[in-house]
């Protein structure tokens, strides 16, 4: 029996898009890191090119189609000195997307895995 990939059970291309949108605007209202993201709103082009490239990162990531053509971790995240406790507050609202968008349980295990081994390339950097 063939397992479904973690792209397919996100929903695609679209479901990762829409993924991606809930998880940005969550950001936006989080007290704990908006300050990283409110910017982002006078400056809708860049705006597009970072969610863009993270729904790319992702789809690549977890077995989808795409290509990821942006920067590696490291030099995306280097000036940002982004604390453990922020890192930890990134995740929470990238949760709260996936409940809304009712990925399963497993899926949601998978996607942990994966930002937890992204965690030292963009902490303190």
């Amino acid at each position: 029996m063939m397992t479904k990939t973690l792209f397919e059970r996100l929903g695609g291309h679209k479901g990762i898009s829409m993924i991606v949108d809930d998880t940005v605007d969550n950001h936006m209202n989080n007290p704990h890191v908006n300050a990283r993201f409110l910017p982002l709103k006078e400056n809708l082009d860049q705006l597009a090119i970072i969610k863009n490239h993270t729904i790319d990162f992702f789809s690549a990531g977890s077995g989808g189609p795409n290509n990821y053509k942006g920067k590696d971790m490291v030099t995306a995240h280097t000036g940002m000195n982004i604390s453990p406790a922020e890192y930890v507050h990134v995740i929470d609202d990238i949760f709260m997307a996936l409940d809304k968008n009712n990925i399963d349980e497993d899926s949601k295990k998978d996607v942990l895995a994966i930002l937890w081994s992204l965690k030292g390339m963009m902490i303190g950097k």
